[in-house]
C-alpha cells in the first residue's frame, strides 16, 4: 500500500511538472518591425492609417526604408509563433517548453528573429533557405492607428522533406504531447500539418488548429477538411460566423460533429468573440465564458488578442489542467496583450 501511495504521488508530480518541448507549434515566422511613422510615409506606400494587408510589389522597398528612417523595434511574430511565445511566458519555467518550426531566410532579419525567439525562451528550429528573404510584418504606427503590411516571403517556403522529415527535427515532434498550428499554415505546407496531425492522433496526443481567417475556410477548404478528422481542439473567432449572431454556436456544434479518427478524445471547439463571451462545445454540451472586463481607455492594441488567448489556453492544457482553467488563462493572456502595442508582454504573468 505504501508503495502505491508513493507511486501515485510521484505520478502526480510528473503530471504537474511540464517538460521541455512538450508543446509544439509550426507556422509562418515573421519579424515584426514596429515604428512610429509620419503621414508622408503612409502616403508614399498608399497605406491606410488602420489596416492589415499583404505586401505587394510596390511595398517591397518600405521594409528597408522604415529601418533607415525611423526608430524601430523588432519582435518575433506570426500567429503560431506568437501563441508559443505567450504559452512559454505563462509557464515561465522550464524554458523551451514550446518548440516552433517555420521557414526563414539566410539574412539579417533571420538572425534578429532567432535572437528574439531565444529571448522569449522558445525552442525555435527554423528551416533556413536563401531563395527568399525572412518574412516581415511592418507595423506603421500613427497616433492610435497602426497599419500592418505583411510580406510572407520565406515563410511561404517551408518544405516537409527538407526540415520536418529530418530525424533530429522529427525527434522534437515526437517529444511533444500537445500540438498547435494556425490555419494560415494550410496555405504553405498542408502535407506537414497532416504528418504532425496523424502522429498526434495515432499516439493519443492532442492536436489543435485555428480557423484563423474566413479566407482559410473558403479558399483552402479542401486542405482544412483533410486535417479536420485529426483535430482534437479547434479554435476560431467571431469572423467565422460572418457576423451573424447565434450562428457561432451552430457552427461550433456542426464542427464538433464532423468525423474524427481518434475516438478516445472528444473534439473540443473554442470560439472567441472579442469582448463577448467565449463559446466552448464538447460533446453535445455548450458552455459560455465571459471575458475579463477592461476599460476602453486601457485598450492599446487588440491585434494579438487571438494569438494570446490560444497561448494562454495551451499553457494550461500542456499541464493537464481542466478546460475551464485553460479558458481562464486564455482570457487572462488576451487581457494582458491588449494593454500593450503588438504581441509584447510584461516580465512575468500574474495569473492565479
Amino acid at each position: 500500500q505504501h508503495f502505491f501511495v508513493q507511486l501515485s504521488k510521484s505520478t502526480k508530480l510528473q503530471h504537474s511538472f511540464t517538460i521541455r518541448n512538450a508543446l509544439f507549434g509550426m507556422g509562418n515566422p515573421l519579424l515584426d518591425i514596429c515604428a512610429v511613422v509620419d503621414k508622408d510615409f503612409l502616403d508614399k506606400y498608399t497605406l491606410k492609417p488602420n489596416d492589415q494587408i499583404l505586401a505587394e510589389d510596390k511595398h517591397k522597398a518600405m521594409f528597408e526604408e522604415i529601418v533607415k528612417k525611423f526608430a524601430v523595434e523588432y519582435r518575433a511574430g506570426g500567429a503560431t509563433q506568437n501563441s508559443m511565445k505567450v504559452a512559454q511566458w505563462m509557464i515561465q519555467k522550464p524554458s523551451k517548453v514550446a518548440t516552433f518550426f517555420g521557414c526563414i531566410g539566410e539574412d539579417r532579419f533571420g538572425e534578429i528573429l532567432k535572437e528574439k525567439a531565444q529571448e522569449a525562451h522558445v525552442d525555435a528550429h527554423y528551416y533556413e533557405q536563401s531563395k527568399e528573404p525572412t518574412g516581415t510584418c511592418a507595423a506603421c504606427i500613427t497616433g492610435d492607428n497602426r497599419s500592418l503590411v505583411a510580406n510572407l516571403a520565406a515563410a511561404n517556403c517551408y518544405k516537409k522533406d527538407k526540415h520536418l522529415d529530418l530525424e533530429e527535427n522529427w525527434k522534437l515532434v515526437k517529444k511533444a504531447k500537445v500540438y498547435y498550428i494556425a490555419g494560415f499554415f494550410l496555405t504553405v505546407s498542408p502535407e506537414s500539418i497532416l504528418k504532425v496531425a496523424k502522429h498526434a492522433s495515432e499516439n493519443n496526443k492532442i492536436f489543435g488548429i485555428n480557423l484563423s481567417a474566413p479566407f482559410i475556410c473558403q479558399a483552402f477548404k479542401d486542405s482544412l477538411l483533410k486535417v479536420m478528422p485529426y483535430v482534437d481542439v479547434l479554435f476560431g473567432n467571431e469572423t467565422v460566423s460572418q457576423g451573424r449572431e447565434g450562428d457561432i454556436v451552430e457552427i461550433a456544434m456542426k464542427t464538433q460533429s464532423l468525423p474524427k479518427v481518434n475516438k478516445k478524445r472528444q473534439r473540443i471547439v473554442v470560439f472567441t468573440q472579442g469582448k463577448e463571451c467565449t463559446v466552448m462545445t464538447k460533446g453535445d454540451k455548450v458552455e459560455t465564458f465571459p471575458v475579463l472586463q477592461i476599460e476602453e481607455s486601457e485598450i492599446v492594441d487588440t491585434n494579438g488578442a487571438g494569438d494570446a488567448f490560444v497561448g494562454g489556453f495551451l499553457s494550461e492544457l500542456v499541464q493537464d489542467k481542466p478546460l475551464e482553467q485553460c479558458i481562464r488563462a486564455g482570457h487572462y493572456a488576451a487581457n494582458v496583450i491588449i494593454r500593450h502595442v503588438g504581441c509584447t508582454l510584461p516580465e512575468k504573468p500574474d495569473f492565479h
